[in-house]
């Protein structure tokens, strides 16, 4: 039977829904889709998180390639690197938005 997502790829999408569902990680993302390219730092200063718990969190977003890195001197910039991961992450949001509103 023919289905949306093949099978054999069933547990990578799986495992992509599972990094979006971690708020800290949505913020980051949300970040970068709106400022483009940001460092450690700013990430840092813009969530109120740790350094560690911001670089663990965008090692393993890096790891999955939604975002990449690049080196400038003694700083690393962070940007998306996945087009459609904003269009997702606003076509969820507008869902959310909309439920909300028909719930209050």
């Amino acid at each position: 039977m023919e289905t949306l997502i093949p099978r054999s790829k069933l547990r990578e999408v799986a495992r992509r829904f599972r990094l979006l569902g971690d708020p800290v990680r949505l913020e980051i993302l949300n970040l970068l889709h709106v400022h483009g390219e940001l460092t450690v730092q700013e990430l840092v200063a813009a969530t109120g998180q740790s350094q560690a718990n911001i670089s663990k969190h965008l090692k393993l977003l890096r790891e999955a390639g939604l975002v990449t890195r690049r080196q400038d001197g003694l700083y690393a910039y962070y940007r998306i690197n996945d087009p459609m991961l904003a269009a997702l992450c606003v076509l969820v949001c507008s869902q959310v938005q909309a439920v909300v509103e028909t719930t209050d």
